[in-house]
């Protein structure tokens, strides 16, 4: 059995900033460090920190005065940053820079008096920190059904945000639906999805291009690594996402020659190593790398908590 990793795979800057800003706050001022959601979607990430002392909270209420906070790399909405204003909570902000890029742009949007569509999953807390940059004029949709049944006060005042871990063929769908329906519809100056989860979904058709089977680690909750799952999987190859290497089952590989292997964008490259050395007792014979794009985008942290 032939093993092919994708690339790029595992993290990307947005994710390594998040985990940098829970990590240095930890070693700064010490346990417990407060971090509002899941700071990213990642089971084994988020126990590690666990461990060191991170406590992931849901309501600002369990935060007690005084203490130091996190905001999660989905982002908030401005009721979450007043409340904990309002409690002198110490935060510091982990909210991925391409996701605050889309907060602006609702904030200029509703500026300019525009009712604004997101394209997005309902439920998601990226989608509900960015709706909740508004106070209103907002409509969530998450299928090309959705944008027929919508109505708008304005069809003339209206524009397009995305979630930035979408799949780009299924949000390019919905966008046509939009701009179908509603002729004047602005979007954004650059694409909302970001450029990790493009250049991974990218990867991920090639390698079902060249693989009878492929396996996606991430963790269920992932939004990026379900779509990547879900891209090899509109390619007509058979794929499974697992959580670690513990979940995998030997009877996936009956009659498979070449298995393909990527990651999402808050899955580390452990997990990665783990699987492949699990492959390796169930007939992994050659393993090699495709090619990819570079990626060399970082993010800096906040100066409070740069060495």
């Amino acid at each position: 059995m032939e093993v092919i990793l994708a690339n790029p795979r595992g993290f990307c800057a947005g994710v390594e900033r998040a985990i940098a800003i829970v990590e240095r706050a930890l070693e700064k001022f010490g346990a417990p460090i407060y971090v509002r959601h899941e700071v990213v979607h990642n089971k084994f990430v988020c126990d590690d920190l666990r461990a060191k002392g991170a406590i992931f909270i849901e309501d600002l209420a369990e935060v007690p005065a005084g203490s130091t906070l996190i905001f999660s790399a989905h982002g908030v909405s401005k009721a979450v940053r007043e409340e904990a204003d309002k409690r002198g909570l110490k935060v510091f902000d982990a909210t991925c820079p391409l996701v605050t890029k889309v907060h602006v742009e609702v904030g200029k949007m509703r500026r300019d008096e525009r009712e604004i569509v997101m394209i997005g999953h309902k439920g998601h807390p990226e989608v509900e920190g960015t709706i909740g940059q508004a106070s209103g004029g907002m409509y969530l949709v998450e299928t090309v059904a959705d944008v027929e049944s919508l109505r708008v006060a304005d069809e003339t005042k209206l524009a397009y945000v995305t979630q930035t871990t979408l799949s780009v063929d299924d949000a390019s769908e919905i966008v046509a639906a939009l701009r179908k329906r509603f002729p004047l519809i602005q979007g954004p100056k650059k694409d909302d999805i970001c450029y990790a989860t493009q250049n991974r979904q990218e990867a991920a058709k090639e390698l079902a291009a060249q693989c009878d089977f492929v396996i996606v680690v991430g963790s269920p909750n992932s939004s990026n690594s379900n779509r990547l799952r879900e891209v090899a999987a509109a390619r007509g190859v058979d794929s499974r996402m697992v959580d670690n290497a513990s979940e995998i089952d030997p009877a996936w590989f009956a009659g498979k020659q070449r298995v393909g292997v990527t990651a999402g964008a808050s899955a580390p490259e452990v997990l990665v190593d783990a699987v492949i050395e699990r492959l390796r007792g169930l007939g992994l014979s050659t393993l090699r790398q495709d090619a990819g794009l570079p990626e060399n985008v970082s993010f800096p942290l906040p100066v409070e908590l740069q060495r």
